[in-house]
């Protein structure tokens, strides 16, 4: 599936800087890190409902990266001294409009997208959806898993999506 050129953030925000083990070597714009390639932190939320449906949302189109791609987790960058939760919970709240609590469920090396990073996937149930940014969330709506497989082969996702569905599902 091609995502097509992906534009960088005129907007930057320090990150910390890890490698391949996952360790803090030093803070850096995100912008930086993204240009040279450098490993850094991303932590996402995996949305589900009582009934074990998927939140998916389609990005706004005057986002920089990726704009107007569907994707199944709410996130972003994680920033200096926050954890993989604390980053998911607050882009979250950002993102939806909603606080939950979120748990940490895995983290894999995530060389899909704009640069190579650590993607710290989390999940939370949601009672409803918030009201989402619209400079963030052009739409929002629950699939069934079945659904969420079709889609995921026939709309326009973010690189990762596929790669954390696969792995939240094991």
């Amino acid at each position: 599936m091609s995502v097509g050129p992906a534009r960088l953030s005129v907007v930057d925000e320090l990150v910390e800087r890890v490698d391949a083990a996952d360790r803090v070597l030093g803070v850096v714009s995100r912008r930086q890190a993204v240009r040279e390639n450098w490993l850094h932190r991303i932590g996402v939320t995996v949305c589900r409902d009582e009934h074990a449906r998927y939140l998916v949302h389609r990005r706004a189109d005057q986002l920089s990266r990726f704009p107007g791609h569907y994707e199944l987790g709410i996130g972003g960058a994680v920033g200096v001294g926050e954890s993989y939760e604390q980053a998911a919970a607050r882009e979250l709240a950002e993102e939806l409009g909603i606080s939950a609590p979120v748990r940490f469920r895995f983290k894999f090396l995530n060389r899909r997208g704009l640069s190579p990073h650590w993607l710290g996937v989390c999940d939370a149930e949601l009672p409803q959806t918030g009201t989402p940014d619209p400079g963030e969330v052009s739409w929002h709506g629950w699939l069934t898993e079945p659904e969420l497989r079709r889609a995921l082969g026939q709309w326009t996702f973010t690189p990762d999506s596929q790669e954390i569905f696969d792995r939240y599902r094991h």
